[in-house]
């Protein structure tokens, strides 16, 4: 059953000045999409952090559509007060990740997908949301999140499997199949010691599917804990052209070969032609070679150079660069890491990168750095309905 419960959103006092947020926002009053990256500023709570968002979701007149939030689950009473304190009751979907902050803060951070201007369904799974519905004058979307196994009795393969129907049970009920998705995220516990299991369940599954764009999604997998404590959690975004001009395809690395090469089962990157923009959904990335082997074991400048070489050469193939970024997250298996990507954005002049940084495990034990983004540029040909993203 999909319903639309009024919003709540509550608005704040302006922030001195703007956190990180992504390059491409709807005017006020305007309709369109937009995500918004907010992160803990030195020594400031997570009360603080909500409220700059609440704030900026107001000015938007917006809706929320998701959230992702990184933060350790032990400060989760905290978090979710501050989140209600802010925003109100909430009525969208909420994808926890257990990624913790690099300096040591409850929080390290929270992505807001958000729509002005237009309608706004709710996907719920008995009492809960767990999904936004909306349209963009091209093209019908589904965003759901924080969905997981119904049974954690069972082991990590079965979990997958029941996560998997439960993501099809939402989708179904938002006029969807799971042959629309176009990108998913995978969190996935203790993820070093099954992610080969892990796998092997979602390869077998997908060997069944025509996908709607003829290619797997574009995905990350990332090793974190779930508010649950299911073995494995899972967010996706799914497209459904409203007409011809609107399509997803899937965008190849010219410098990495892909993922199913080395039996993992997702594109690179996916592309989202519909409403006037191109969006660019780059999966997550890390430090391979071309042949599917980790490149640069232990040596974390370089992994960091390589991926973000990687990555830039995936924007360039598209006619967009790192200033067409409109979200990414950054993970890093050492907190100390972050430096070196700090390094590297400040020689590039991009230290307003919209990035959440998080202290996370990588699905390799020897991968010390990942990225995964957005970007978004014009597309060829115009909007059925207006969409500014100035």
């Amino acid at each position: 059953m999909i319903s639309r419960p009024a919003e709540s959103v509550t608005p704040a006092a302006p922030p001195v000045s703007a956190n990180r947020s992504n390059l491409k926002l709807p005017a006020p009053g305007g309709a369109g999409e937009f995500v918004l990256s907010e992160c803990p500023r030195v020594h400031e709570p997570p009360a603080a952090v909500f409220e700059r968002l609440a704030w900026k979701l107001a000015a938007r007149e917006a809706e929320v559509l998701g959230l992702m939030v990184y933060g350790r689950i032990a400060a989760r009473a905290e978090i979710e007060d501050a989140m209600r304190a802010a925003l109100g009751a909430t009525q969208w979907p909420v994808t926890w990740v257990e990624g913790g902050s690099c300096v040591g803060a409850a929080l390290a951070g929270v992505q807001a997908f958000a729509m002005s201007g237009r309608t706004v369904e709710r996907v719920r799974l008995g009492s809960r949301i767990v999904g936004s519905v909306y349209e963009d004058g091209g093209a019908r979307h589904c965003l759901l999140g924080g969905l997981g196994p119904t049974s954690l009795a069972l082991g990590g393969p079965a979990q997958v499997q029941q996560m998997f129907g439960n993501l099809e049970w939402a989708l179904d009920q938002a006029g969807f199949e799971l042959a629309d998705v176009i990108r998913t995220w995978f969190y996935n516990d203790d993820i070093l010691a099954w992610y080969g299991d892990f796998n092997r369940v979602r390869s077998a599954l997908y060997a069944g599917l025509k996908w709607r764009t003829g290619s797997l999604p574009a995905s990350t997998g990332i090793g974190a804990r779930n508010l649950d404590g299911a073995a494995v959690a899972v967010a996706a975004w799914a497209m459904r052209p409203l007409d011809g001009r609107a399509r997803a395809r899937e965008i190849g690395s010219p410098m990495q070969c892909p993922a199913p090469a080395y039996g993992s089962a997702f594109s690179r990157a996916m592309e989202i032609d519909s409403g006037g923009w191109r969006r660019l959904l780059v999966s997550g990335t890390a430090s391979i070679y071309p042949g599917g082997k980790t490149a640069w074991v232990g040596d974390i400048k370089k992994q960091v150079d390589l991926t973000m070489e990687v990555v830039a050469a995936i924007l360039q193939s598209r006619a967009m660069t790192w200033r067409d970024v409109t979200r990414a997250t950054a993970y890093f298996r050492d907190p100390a890491f972050k430096s070196h990507f700090d390094a590297w954005c400040a020689l590039r002049e991009l230290r307003h990168l919209p990035v959440v940084p998080t202290h996370s495990v990588v699905c390799r034990d020897d991968l010390l750095f990942e990225i995964e983004l957005d970007a978004a540029a014009a597309s060829a040909w115009p909007a059925a309905v207006g969409n500014d993203h100035r």
